[in-house]
C-alpha cells in the first residue's frame, strides 16, 4: 500500500476534501499570477512537490504546503472543532 492510501484510510472525508481544496487554491492562484509550476518551484521547492500539493496528494510534508499558498496571497486559518 502506498503512503497516500494508508493516510487516506486514517483520516475522514472532511480532511481529504480540505487537502484537495488547498491544492486547487494553490494551483488557481499560481495560474492567475501567470506562473508555471517551474517558476513557483524555483522560489520554493522542487517542481514535483508543487505538483503534488496542487494535485491534493496525501503524504506531502506539511512544511511544503504553506509556501505555495503564501506566495500567491492565500492565507489559511485553522478552525478548532466545536466543543474544544
Amino acid at each position: 500500500m502506498t503512503q497516500g492510501k494508508r493516510i487516506a484510510a486514517d483520516i475522514g472525508d472532511d480532511a481529504l476534501h480540505a487537502i484537495r481544496e488547498l491544492g486547487l487554491a494553490a494551483r488557481l492562484a499560481r495560474s492567475a499570477a501567470g506562473e508555471g509550476q517551474t517558476a513557483a518551484a524555483a522560489r520554493l521547492a522542487h517542481v514535483q512537490a508543487i505538483g503534488r500539493i496542487e494535485a491534493g496528494e496525501l503524504g506531502v510534508a506539511i512544511g511544503h504546503v504553506p509556501g505555495p499558498l503564501a506566495l500567491y496571497g492565500i492565507g489559511v486559518r485553522l478552525q478548532q472543532p466545536e466543543g474544544r
